[in-house]
């Protein structure tokens, strides 16, 4: 719950730092917790590797901010900008530019790798979370139509 409540602070001052609206802070802030907790579950309970668990955060964040742009009446991007802050790998491109520095290369190239496989699995969790939700989309304009 600590770190539901930290994650969502963070993502609320990220919203605030990039001037989006005053009304969404709060649906910014549930973005970035919810995709928060759902990386520390792939982590701790299934023990899931850092990509993997970047991989299901966000496309569980891409698809809470699909819903939320359509309730809101607003770009999913609103709410996916400011929600992805407590994924990236920013300790990681740290560490693996400090191990270069340092001459260490073998540990510069295992955390530079692992950035990578998470960066990547942040892109791919968001594209399938986006097709999904459009999918979705589809399903239920057919389905609307249908009845009308």
């Amino acid at each position: 719950m600590t770190q539901f409540l930290v994650a969502m602070v963070g993502v609320w001052a990220f919203a605030v730092l990039f001037h989006a609206p005053r009304r969404f802070y709060g649906a910014c802030a549930l973005c970035g917790g919810v995709a928060w907790v759902v990386y520390l579950i792939a982590t701790t309970e299934y023990q899931a590797g850092p990509a993997v668990a970047a991989l299901l955060a966000s496309t569980v964040l891409a698809l809470v901010a699909a819903g939320l742009s359509i309730q809101l009446k607003a770009p999913s991007t609103m709410f996916l900008l400011p929600g992805i802050f407590p994924l990236v790998p920013g300790a990681g491109i740290y560490y693996a530019a400090y191990y270069m520095i340092q001459g260490d290369l073998s540990l510069a190239a295992a955390k530079g790798v692992e950035t990578l496989l998470v960066s990547g699995g942040i892109a791919l969790g968001l594209m399938i979370g986006a097709a999904c939700s459009n999918i979705a989309m589809r399903i239920i304009g057919i389905r609307r139509r249908m009845r009308g």
